[in-house]
């Protein structure tokens, strides 16, 4: 399954590549070999590595398993209190700079002319929209409207932080991609934000950070009720919920079932339980 855009064609599930380390390669090889089509990752060497994705690109376009045309690649800016010592910009430079300076260095990893989805991983603070997040987001919409990336988003934002950005862009963000926990009601506020936005909300962490929620007694009989996985059953909520999920997983059955996942298998009344199963 699949979803335009703004002309760009978005898979419904996306493959998340944080904390691989040295496996990075050999998982974003197996999950694009299980089927996934869309790709996350970040410049940022403290919890990605992006040049082993485009290890594992290249390798997939060298054998004929996929086309460029064929994936989703998305990536992202991440600020210098984000990183560790292996910085992709110089943190000298200003902000605008430091845009540009990772942004090639992405292009430059993953071994693509441009990108189908460009992030800032985070504003500069957690209090409102900063100076820095404004020079940075102009500089996120140059490469946008110079078509070098088609579309931007913003991660780990707060609701006040997304309105507050949206009110001063002047290319809205396509995508947020927050962690979303079950205990605030699935995020609730910021994917409604979204929805009177027009943009996609992508959920992270929808297992780790929901781990009383996949033994919780709904979403345990709605798995026995379709066979299928406490997690599948997650997953299958947070897209009937309209969200984009996101998954990190490195066994390649749960890639498979993952990808087996659909909208609309569970009832309203499944549905109902899920959103309230406050954990």
């Amino acid at each position: 399954m699949s979803q335009q855009i703004q002309g760009v064609t978005v898979p419904s599930f996306l493959y998340g590549t944080a904390w691989k380390e040295d496996a990075t390669e050999r998982l974003t090889s197996l999950a694009l070999q299980a089927g996934f089509r869309g790709i996350d990752t970040a410049n940022q060497r403290r919890h990605y590595f992006e040049a082993g994705v485009g290890a594992a690109l290249r390798k997939a376009f060298a054998d004929g398993l996929v086309k460029r045309q064929e994936l989703f690649l998305q990536t992202k800016f991440t600020y210098q209190r984000g990183q560790d010592h292996r910085l992709p910009y110089d943190p000298a430079a200003d902000f605008a700079t430091q845009v540009r300076q990772s942004f090639a260095s992405s292009l430059e990893h993953l071994g693509v002319e441009t990108l189908d989805s460009y992030v800032l991983h985070g504003p500069y603070s957690g209090h409102g929209i900063q100076a820095a997040d404004r020079e940075v987001w102009s500089a996120m919409e140059e490469l946008c409207q110079s078509g070098r990336t088609r579309l931007l988003g913003v991660s780990n934002v707060s609701y006040t932080q997304l309105e507050a950005l949206c009110k001063a862009a002047t290319v809205l963000p396509a995508f947020v991609q927050n962690r979303c926990y079950g205990s605030d009601g699935w995020d609730a506020a910021v994917r409604e934000l979204c929805r009177d936005k027009g943009i996609v909300y992508q959920g992270f962490s929808l297992l780790t950070a929901n781990r009383g929620a996949l033994a919780h007694p709904a979403v345990q009989a709605a798995a026995q009720r379709l066979e299928r996985t406490p997690a599948q059953i997650i997953f299958c909520f947070a897209l009937e919920r309209g969200m984009l999920p996101l998954t990190g997983t490195s066994d390649p059955v749960h890639m498979r079932q993952d990808l087996a996942c659909d909208a609309h298998s569970l009832r309203p009344d499944e549905l109902h339980a899920i959103k309230n199963c406050l954990v």
